[in-house]
């Protein structure tokens, strides 16, 4: 498998970021980390392994982000509008700068699929929704949607653009995102076992306003036996990935 790093700094988040490379061709795969981790985080616990096959098969090339949780989501002591600000930088980083990046590389203008797991669908979730006509697919892994988790009951309009349950709610239902969103594959799993509780219940929460909208985005929730957990994460990501690329025609 080739495998190779990348970094460049990042004016708008003013810090160097890096990015992880697996194989040569393929969809596109665009990687978001859990909580307060780097770019390495997904093979560290197995997940490049569990998609060898397809990496090494040329079906995919997975690109593995930094993330920057640490001042934004999980920064309890600092400033709220700073922190919901830098969250915002981090999303234009992805649209402006690693976009770019992924197309170059991939040497196509496929439109990518985005993945994560537990905060990893978070940010998954909140580029897909924002700009589904920049993505093909997402496959949101445990979750939690609602920004409130991370911020208690404070809002400013720019945690609002990074929080779904909010937007998707405030989005009209004749908004043209919703007919782009039909014509993707996007897919939210949870499951119902332990530390699952506040994915549950945001992704039930979403579910519930894609279906009073015409939204036919895919909410599946597996098991009381399925926890937050990298085992099944592994199952997940097998189980959804052919479907997704099903439907991109990989």
């Amino acid at each position: 498998m080739n495998r190779r790093e990348t970094s460049w700094f990042s004016n708008r988040l003013n810090r160097e970021m890096h990015i992880l490379v697996y194989g040569d061709g393929g969809w596109p795969l665009l990687v978001f980390q859990t909580q307060n981790s780097k770019c390495g985080n997904y093979e560290d616990f197995g997940m490049i392994d569990t998609l060898s096959d397809y990496i090494d098969g040329g079906r995919i090339q997975v690109f593995c982000v930094d993330s920057v949780d640490e001042d934004s989501w999980s920064n309890e002591n600092g400033d709220k509008a700073w922190r919901a600000w830098y969250q915002e930088s981090y999303y234009h980083y992805i649209i402006e700068e690693v976009l770019p990046y992924i197309h170059g590389e991939n040497h196509s203008d496929r439109r990518p699929i985005a993945t994560g797991c537990s905060m990893g669908a978070t940010h998954a979730a909140i580029v897909c929704l924002r700009r589904p006509d920049l993505f093909e697919g997402m496959i949101a892994l445990s979750g939690v949607y609602d920004a409130r988790y991370f911020f208690g009951n404070w809002m400013n309009p720019t945690l609002y653009d990074n929080s779904p349950v909010d937007f998707i709610a405030g989005m009209p239902a004749d908004h043209p995102y919703v007919a782009l969103y039909n014509s993707r594959k996007f897919i939210f799993c949870v499951g119902q076992g332990a530390w699952e509780d506040e994915g549950i219940h945001t992704q039930r929460v979403l579910d519930s306003y894609f279906r009073s909208k015409g939204i036919e985005i895919w909410c599946d929730f597996w098991g009381n036996d399925v926890n937050h957990d990298w085992p099944w994460w592994k199952k997940q990501i097998r189980y959804f990935l052919p479907i997704v690329l099903a439907h991109c025609g990989a």
